[in-house]
């Protein structure tokens, strides 16, 4: 029997969370790892990109 490897789990826990309403929130590192800004004005851009209304 293979040991199960738990690193993706912990990994995974890092990129994301869950708001107040549910909604998953991306975190500076998921961005960092993704390499490039989306430009939809996401709460933790390390790029600082900014939506404009």
């Amino acid at each position: 029997m293979k040991k199960k490897n738990k690193e993706p789990e912990e990994i995974k826990e890092e990129l994301f969370y869950f708001n107040e309403e549910g909604l998953m929130v991306f975190t500076r590192d998921f961005h960092l790892k993704r390499g490039y800004c989306c430009k939809n004005g996401c709460l933790h851009c390390p790029y600082g990109y900014q939506k404009t209304k």
